[in-house]
């Protein structure tokens, strides 16, 4: 039911009531500018201003432009303005809410688009898995692609710190938001990210255990005598080539190149998703040909079988736990193996170029966390400078 009304703020606010009868009423403002409140009977005393309008089909439209009690007639007349000039001008409000309404929640756009596509490019699939359900489901689950603001990323991000996380921690979860969003915007889902420039806490945790002469004995001596030899062998090997863990359980014999003295690391195996060459130092050649010896009929293509299940070695955490408080070294992690053997690498003079080669790393700027460790190298080479330095100061006299 329509009703020419004459409209004024006092109208407004002190006469909105649907006639008896009636559920709604639409009381229509008498200048024609396609503007109406609509009043129901469930809620006397305050309305809705409409804009009503024909689209480019000729089809009549509803538009919303807010309740009574929260805006002046005034604003709703200056609204209703803008929004007519704007249509005479092609836009659609009604098609752009309906666009808007399309967009997915996070929780649909991580369980159909983002989770398929990580399985198939991410190893880290399963954390990206974990970190939404743990902490991004119940803050943004179900809020739209395009409902994400800025300020609330942030908020959350320190909220998140409050309930014990490491800061790394909570930088990896709004991480993952932004390549969610990331990947929205490039798959055409929304026009633009609207999180960007999201201020991380870019904590350094990096842990780095290294040993000392001592340390280093008494692990080698484990290494040697411990009733576990598959595991043992394991982590001998991780201190020769200073090869990340999955990437030694997952070697096979025809990676091996005993010739040439390399080890080809299949790219389906490297972090960096490309084939990698790791040269095989005397230990490294001595460890394996010991394997060769104690499996000559090759039964398995794997380096390291298990010999309770007669398979190739999935996971040695348990043992490595026994084996490091057996050395005096409780807090040692399979990792540092890793960083061990660069230590021996830098230690000894090769440079960080060097370095970054043999382990593989995809940036300069992960190797460079071992430049501290060559002090004696630092010095060997300020030293030539001052060696130089006197030489020609002597030839001059």
């Amino acid at each position: 039911m329509a009703i020419i009304e004459k409209l004024d703020q006092a109208f407004v606010d002190s006469s909105l009531q649907c006639p008896p009868g009636q559920r709604r009423v639409e009381l229509v403002d008498p200048l024609r500018s396609g503007l109406y409140i609509e009043v129901r009977a469930t809620s006397p005393g305050q309305g809705t201003y409409y804009l009503r309008y024909k689209d480019a089909g000729s089809k009549t439209c509803h538009q919303k432009i807010g309740r009574t009690t929260d805006m002046t007639l005034a604003d709703a007349r200056k609204q209703a303005k803008n929004l007519r000039a704007s249509i005479t001008m092609g836009a659609d409000p009604r098609g752009e809410l309906k666009a808007q309404k399309s967009v997915p929640t996070m929780a649909t756009f991580f369980r159909d688009s983002y989770l398929p596509y990580a399985k198939l490019h991410k190893r880290s699939w399963k954390k990206d898995e974990g970190l939404f359900n743990n902490y991004i489901q119940g803050a943004f689950g179900d809020k739209r692609l395009n409902e994400l603001r800025r300020q609330d990323v942030q908020e959350f991000h320190g909220r998140i710190l409050t309930r014990g996380l490491a800061p790394a921690t909570a930088d990896h979860v709004v991480k993952l938001i932004r390549q969610m969003l990331n990947r929205a915007v490039e798959w055409d889902v929304i026009p633009m990210s609207p999180i960007v420039r999201i201020k991380l806490f870019n904590a350094d945790n990096r842990l780095e255990n290294y040993l000392t002469p001592q340390e280093l004995e008494r692990l080698l001596t484990v290494f040697r005598t411990d009733e576990n030899r598959t595991v043992c062998n394991v982590a001998l090997f991780l201190l020769c080539t200073g090869a990340r863990l999955n990437e030694a359980l997952a070697a096979t014999w025809d990676q091996i190149d005993f010739q040439t003295r390399v080890w080809r690391i299949a790219a389906a195996t490297s972090k960096s998703k490309r084939v990698r060459s790791v040269p095989l130092n005397d230990s490294a050649i001595e460890l394996l040909e010991m394997l060769k010896g104690e499996n000559p009929d090759r039964t398995s293509p794997h380096l390291f079988i298990s010999g309770r299940t007669g398979e190739h070695l999935q996971n040695i955490h348990k043992v490595w736990a026994r084996l490091r408080v057996k050395a005096g070294l409780p807090k040692l992690r399979l990792h540092d193996l890793r960083h061990q053997y660069a230590s021996f690498l830098v230690n000894s003079g090769r440079s960080l170029y060097e370095v970054q080669k043999i382990l593989g790393h995809s940036s300069h700027s992960v190797t460079e966390r071992y430049a501290h460790l060559s002090s004696k190298s630092l010095m060997d080479a300020a030293n030539s400078a001052s060696a130089m330095i006197r030489g020609a100061s002597s030839a001059q006299r």
